[in-house]
């Protein structure tokens, strides 16, 4: 087995790159999750104050869903708002997920994943340094948004790496 860079043979290169990287990052998550229990999925940590491994996979599937249809210049449809949202709720935290199995979690992210993989099989490396709307006004390259994706996954997988040491 050789690691590496690449991305499928239909992409450009830099998004080639870039999109190596969600899949790289996505493939770690999927074994750091892998084998959890429903009640390891829903553990919030000590005395419940932490967001869930459920929580956080419902958060990334749903912040690289909208970054899918920013990147297309679409909105997103309201089904998929309804059945992944909102980023936060009445509370500004993330919202409760408790009792979706692993395997809708990671199906359901398994599907954003692949609308990410199409979009980058789309884009060629010049579009890559076009500007989306991002947050508060703040514009980002395409690109940006694409590494974005694939840092955000890792950034929680140490939250999550966290969760099951707490849960053993």
């Amino acid at each position: 087995m050789i690691l590496d860079l690449r991305g499928e043979p239909d992409m450009e290169p830099v998004a080639g790159i870039l999109y190596s990287m969600v899949d790289g990052n996505n493939k770690r998550l999927k074994s750091i999750v892998a084998g959890m229990s429903q009640e390891e999925l829903d553990y919030k940590g000590p005395n419940q104050k932490c967001n869930s491994t459920a929580q956080l996979l419902r958060h990334l599937t749903y912040v690289d869903l909208n970054w899918v249809f920013r990147i297309k210049g679409e909105v997103m449809p309201l089904e998929l708002e309804k059945k992944f949202g909102p980023m936060l709720d009445e509370n500004n935290q993330l919202p409760q997920h408790k009792g979706i199995s692993l395997d809708v979690l990671t199906n359901d992210y398994d599907d954003v994943l692949s609308m990410i993989k199409t979009l980058c099989c789309q884009l060629t490396d010049k579009q890559l340094n076009q500007t989306v709307e991002y947050e508060n006004g703040v514009e980002a390259t395409i690109q940006w948004g694409i590494w974005h994706i694939a840092d955000h996954n890792r950034y929680h997988q140490a939250h999550i790496n966290q969760l099951r040491k707490w849960f053993s």
